[in-house]
């Protein structure tokens, strides 16, 4: 099936040229924003405008009808009335389109009306060989072929796929990807799930060398068996992040107009993503802490954290990481008093977590002690903050500037050296730090609590790659 899928779907994913039907040179409707999107964003073929009252757009001829394009189309984007969809799909069929992106809304998340609508659009492509994303969402964007028809920013490529059943999330993806320094390798919106569903991006993204992590964003499933069965398979691949909308009884209802979706009952969904291997998250935001970490941070042997850092924010990541359901296991008495001769004088004695006690501290003695505790047996991983102090054997500026740089290396080192992740909380970082530690892959959080939760993420999924 997996291989017959991507056949299938690399029109729309790896597609070679593009029709916009519904092309239109005003930049307030659907049709000019596509237009415009996909002339900006690198798209390496030719994009065609299809609009029967118009003959030149942004300075490329405009057909009339689909077929009047003299050359093949393997990608139509339809930014047309509801009402006009089947017409237009019988077009596509004729001219031997084989993928679609339909952006137009007004189908079965209205009613009836609109259901007949989508069934009768579905009836024609399927017959005619067309798969397409949608109805009822606003575009795309896939690193593939640089080709951008949503209204997210263009992003940089990397490793994270986004599907979504919600548009609007597609910018909250790109805004997050931006600040955290990564890239997306592929962004949906899905919308009603009409023809291909959640289960089929899922198992297309399994075969992407360039996807290292799949999130999900899903309302409701159209074959929530399949999907158990392709998640199954693909997180011993790949991890998938989720959050499901709809939990609340008012939520599912929400999901009704919004996505034609019946959400379905929560501890079904919530049983399903235990025996699947599926990363369950309950905010967007937290959506991200996790990919972040998945994307690049290496997986630990068990859920075992150190934590350094100074008086509050000590306390409230251990009370997060517990609540997780991780551990912050006491040091050894012979690592306690190890750990004890690298730290100030007036600093108490580290019991797990480890306190700096704000003195003055060397940024050579931070990285020496962090790599003292990464190397313990009974440690898994480390929340902490880059190496901030100066260094304490250096005199001149210059010198100063050198030796922090120095420190920052070797802090950066760690998660390789000792296969144990760094989980860097830093806020207001310089941006010399910002650019060391994301060129080094190694994400930043803003609180210990964001930490935390990417910690979660991490031993979860370790936890399901070892599934016999």
């Amino acid at each position: 099936m997996s291989e017959e899928l991507v056949r299938q779907l690399e029109p729309i994913f790896k597609a070679k040229s593009v029709a916009i039907i519904g092309a239109s040179k005003d930049q307030s409707k659907w049709g000019g924003r596509t237009l415009n999107r996909a002339l900006e964003s690198g798209f390496r073929g030719p994009i065609y405008a299809v609009n029967p009252r118009e003959t030149e757009i942004a300075g490329l001829k405009v057909y009339k009808d689909v077929q009047d394009i003299p050359d093949p189309v393997d990608l139509a984007v339809f930014t047309i009335p509801a009402a006009l969809m089947p017409k237009a799909m019988e077009s596509c069929v004729k001219k031997g389109v084989r993928g679609g992106v339909i952006i137009s809304a007004d189908f079965a998340e209205t009613g009836a009306h609109g259901r007949e609508l989508q069934e009768e659009t579905v009836r024609i492509a399927r017959e005619g060989g067309i798969r397409f994303i949608g109805p009822n969402g606003n575009g795309m964007w896939t690193a593939a072929v640089d080709l951008n028809i949503s209204p997210l920013p263009t992003p940089a490529h990397g490793g994270l796929a986004f599907i979504s059943q919600s548009g609007m999330f597609g910018g909250a993806a790109g805004r997050a990807a931006q600040l955290g320094g990564y890239g997306l390798s592929m962004f949906v919106s899905m919308g009603n799930q009409a023809d291909i569903t959640v289960a089929d991006y899922v198992e297309y993204l399994e075969q992407d060398d360039s996807t290292k992590v799949i999130a999900l964003y899903v309302e409701g499933f159209k074959d929530g068996r399949r999907f158990a069965e392709v998640a199954k398979r693909v997180t011993q691949r790949k991890p998938i992040v989720i959050l499901k909308g709809g939990r609340s009884s008012q939520g599912a209802r929400a999901t009704l107009s919004h996505t034609a979706s019946i959400a379905g009952e929560d501890r079904v969904f919530d049983a399903m993503c235990k025996q699947t291997g599926l990363i369950r998250v309950y905010q967007l935001e937290h959506l991200w802490v996790a990919a972040r970490a998945l994307l690049s941070l290496p997986i630990p042997r068990q859920g075992r954290v150190a934590i350094v850092g100074n008086g509050g924010e000590n306390v409230v990541g251990v009370d997060t990481l517990v609540s997780l359901g991780l551990e912050v296991p006491e040091f050894h008495e012979e690592d306690k008093l190890a750990l004890k001769e690298m730290l100030p004088p007036h600093a108490p004695v580290p019991q797990n977590p480890v306190d700096f006690a704000a003195g003055a501290f060397g940024c050579e003695e931070e990285v020496a002690v962090l790599e003292k505790m990464a190397s313990l047996d009974n440690i898994d991983a480390i929340i902490t903050g880059p190496p901030r102090g100066q260094s304490l054997h250096a005199r001149g500026i210059a010198e100063q500037k050198k030796a922090v740089i120095t420190a920052l290396d070797q802090f950066c080192k760690i998660p390789e050296k000792y296969g144990k992740p760094l989980l860097v909380r830093s806020m207001g970082s310089d941006s010399v730090t910002r650019d060391m530690l994301r060129a080094a892959k190694i994400p930043i959080y803003e609180t210990t609590e964001e930490c935390a939760l990417a910690m979660s993420a991490l031993y979860q999924y370790g936890q399901i790659r070892r599934w016999d």
